[in-house]
């Protein structure tokens, strides 16, 4: 399983993001993604990134997909892995209706037949074809050009099993958030494996975040998560996610506990069949550093 550090593109400086990116490769870890927030445009900050840290793989965790037409995130992604060399994993979803019809003002309807056609007109772009594609929910027509540049892995925020199926057909794999060992090991690896084996594609990548902390006090890391996060295990593809696991909220998801009891939850993940492990590390600046420290130690172990 590799590992990688999930960085919340909000907040800090842009010099703080790429700083943080620095900190992952120096760490030795294998990637860096970034979520895209109503804050810096994560693909813009990986394309920042890959200029001044070399060798690391970068990613999106996710963009959102209904404000932006394929066309231009074609283009964008392709700009990013342009100047990246061939580095980026371009993470997508739909997000959440709140967002999407609250804050952009868009329709979030059908978001499974959506994302279906979304990628059935984005892949095909992001290697380069010349595109006409009409869908129920989108058309497209025309090409990218972007010499030099390879298609990069695509990943789907999949959790359900409807979404999971067109991740396992049209996409490399999935992201995910919210989600346990069990949850991963019981429901979202044998349903994206299967859709993607009956699809002819290779087996899919299993992307997984976490939010982790080394503490010697996890109450106080999970309350403080679910005074930030809380309000997600509102939006429904997380409560349905939860509801699964048998979780009140996304505080109950986060790992935290002494050095031996957060190593053995890392393990379980590779267990479960997750094939990468994207930590958020939570708690104080200490706590943070300790924790970091630790999935670098069980980095070098792998």
């Amino acid at each position: 399983m590799k590992t990688g550090l999930y960085i919340h593109a909000a907040g800090p400086g842009l010099d703080a993001l790429v700083g943080r990116v620095r900190t992952a490769a120096e760490a030795g870890l294998d990637s860096a993604f970034f979520s895209q927030l109503t804050s810096w445009d994560a693909l813009t900050v990986v394309a920042l990134s890959a200029q001044q840290v070399p060798g690391i793989e970068l990613g999106t965790a996710i963009v959102q997909t209904y404000p932006r037409h394929p066309l231009a995130l074609a283009g964008q992604a392709l700009t990013a892995q342009a100047a990246s060399g061939n580095r980026l994993t371009l993470g997508v979803g739909p997000s959440h209706q709140q967002i999407i019809e609250g804050q952009f003002g868009l329709s979030y309807d059908r978001p499974a037949r959506h994302i279906r056609e979304y990628l059935s007109a984005l892949r095909p772009l992001l290697r380069g074809e010349h595109v006409e594609y009409r869908g129920e929910t989108l058309a497209v027509t025309g090409q990218v050009d972007a010499p030099g540049t390879k298609a990069p892995s695509v990943l789907v925020s999949a959790l359900g099993p409807v979404m999971l199926r067109v991740a396992g057909e049209l996409a490399d794999g999935t992201v995910t958030v919210w989600t346990g060992p069990e949850a991963i090991a019981d429901h979202i690896e044998p349903t994206i494996t299967r859709a993607a084996a009956q699809a002819g594609r290779p087996a899919p990548r299993i992307v997984a975040t976490a939010m982790v902390s080394v503490t010697a006090d996890p109450d106080a890391v999970r309350e403080q998560v679910a005074g930030q996060l809380g309000f997600a295990s509102q939006f429904s593809s997380y409560q349905t996610m939860l509801d699964r696991q048998g979780l009140s909220g996304v505080h109950e998801t986060v790992i935290a506990g002494d050095e031996a009891a957060v190593a053995r939850a890392i393990r379980r993940y590779a267990e479960a069949g997750t094939t990468e492990l994207l930590v958020s590390p939570v708690g104080t600046d200490a706590e943070q550093a300790r924790t970091l420290d630790l999935v670098a130690s069980l980095r070098d172990e792998a």
